[in-house]
């Protein structure tokens, strides 16, 4: 089980958001816009932010560094490690079952993920045939997006998809990102899709619309 940073906003959570770093980062990364996303009427959630495992990073000369998988090509269609990703899929998949075990519900829980955390998000999406809340993908793209219609299984898209992406993201393109969100809709999902005038990072606006589409979520379970 990865080890992880966990903030509760009230006692007795009925949700979980299971937040997933970018590349080089680790749990704590994400934990301060807690206090910025979250609004007075919603529901107790337990936000979990796990750390990766420490690995050897290709591009980064075999480093190791905490990340979701390795990074073996500059190519975004063969640039992550599928051995890698699997990995991390089916951890995300035991932190999922962790929470199911204190009592949230599948569809009370939400994946997110920023950069690699958001290609894992969308990656464990497309494989869970328990549905989810919904999937967040932020400054991110589906890994391996010419093999989603055949890793795509029965009940995924029942979840609905929020991306955003900075216009101006030197790490992941915007036209990366737009691609996968294209491929995502004509497979079926409902996704939400944002772009903003930022780099490869997050920004004020990006976060209310994110909340407003929490938001939704917590009102239709």
């Amino acid at each position: 089980m990865l080890e992880t940073v966990e903030q509760e906003t009230g006692a007795s959570p009925e949700w979980a958001v299971i937040w997933l770093h970018g590349l080089g980062a680790d749990g704590h990364d994400f934990a301060p816009i807690v206090p910025e996303l979250v609004r007075a009427p919603w529901p107790a959630i337990r936000f979990v932010f796990p750390h990766a495992p420490k690995r050897p990073v290709s591009i980064n000369n075999g480093m190791p560094m905490r990340a979701w998988y390795d990074i073996v090509s500059m190519d975004f269609r063969s640039r992550a490690d599928a051995k890698g990703v699997a990995e991390s899929v089916q951890q995300v998949e035991e932190l999922i079952a962790r929470e199911q075990a204190r009592g949230i519900p599948s569809q009370r829980i939400v994946l997110a993920g920023f950069s690699q955390g958001g290609a894992i998000t969308l990656s464990a999406g497309l494989q869970r045939r328990e549905p989810l809340a919904g999937l967040v993908a932020l400054s991110s793209y589906l890994p391996e997006v010419d093999a989603a219609a055949t890793q795509l299984v029965a009940g995924a898209t029942a979840q609905p998809i929020f991306m955003a992406h900075g216009n101006a993201d030197p790490v992941i393109p915007v036209q990366i990102a737009e691609h996968s969100a294209q491929v995502l809709g004509e497979l079926g999902f409902n996704l939400q899709w944002q772009r903003y005038p930022m780099a490869h990072q997050v920004c004020g606006e990006e976060i209310h619309a994110l909340g407003d589409w929490l938001q939704t979520r917590f009102q239709q379970a």
